[in-house]
């Protein structure tokens, strides 16, 4: 069984990426999609931990912005530098071809969040935009295999409760997933249950955070859920969400990345 978990780290600052560590590796997934790193010491460190306990860390530079990882203690094949490579921000975005029967192409995204001005809802319009060309550009094999996850900084159009705000091409990223073949985990799971994954000060749920698959593993997840004790537990504002699927992954030999010397 392979096992997927999404987490958004809100840019932690060592404290705190100290607090997620011990969280992190607790759990039993095989792989990890962190989104809202950053450029400071605590995502250094996080991500440092795991590569001294023997675990694969992928991570395009980010330039000082903030962006995505992927962490996986499942083996891991050589993969084309021009998957993906069309995407706008390419520090927001960390991929990989796991060994596994069959074998499975996961994403780790994080979508800029935006404000009401023009530059950062271009921004956010150009990286979507770009992400789903890359996405359909795919090999087919490879598209139907494929498992993307992170904060896409997105709702339904349906969400509850409703929302103002969001923009045609906001809730286009979703509808152009489905379009596309790849399904909504939690969805397929629980149909017809509103899923929440950050609370705003309002005290109103958004469903930011989601987990996709390509049509071949689709048939594949066996469960799907949110885990609310990362944001109960102030570890950071997001919920996490976890994924297990029927693949047999190849697995390295890994320990503890709480309890490996730190370089910092």
């Amino acid at each position: 069984m392979l096992s997927v978990l999404t987490l958004n780290l809100g840019a932690a600052a060592r404290p705190r990426a100290e607090a997620l560590l011990g969280w992190l590796s607790k759990r039993s997934e095989d792989v990890l999609l962190l989104t809202e790193t950053s450029a400071g010491p605590g995502t250094a460190y996080l991500l440092d931990q795991f590569r001294q306990g023997g675990w694969t860390v992928i991570k395009a530079a980010d330039e000082g912005d903030r962006g995505a990882a992927l962490v996986s203690r499942a083996k891991t094949l050589a993969a084309d530098p021009r998957w993906l490579a069309g995407v706008s921000v390419p520090g927001r975005v960390a991929a990989c071809l796991l060994d596994s029967d069959p074998q499975v192409f996961v994403v780790s995204v994080y979508v800029p969040s935006r404000d009401r001005s023009e530059s950062k809802t271009a921004r956010k319009q150009m990286f979507i935009a770009t992400l789903l060309d890359a996405l359909d550009a795919l090999p087919s094999d490879l598209a139907s295999h494929t498992v993307l996850g992170g904060d896409y900084n997105v709702i339904a159009r349906d969400h509850q409760p409703r929302h103002r705000g969001f923009l045609p091409f906001e809730y286009g990223l979703l509808e152009r997933l489905e379009a596309s073949g790849y399904a909504d985990a939690y969805a397929r799971v629980h149909p017809g249950e509103q899923a929440h994954s950050w609370i705003g000060r309002t005290g109103d749920g958004y469903r930011y955070d989601y987990l996709h698959t390509g049509v071949a593993v689709a048939g594949l997840v066996s469960g799907c859920r949110y885990l609310h004790e990362t944001r109960e537990g102030k570890l950071t504002d997001h919920a996490a969400v976890t994924m297990s699927l029927r693949v047999v992954p190849k697995l390295l030999a890994t320990a503890d990345p709480s309890s490996v010397g730190a370089l910092f």
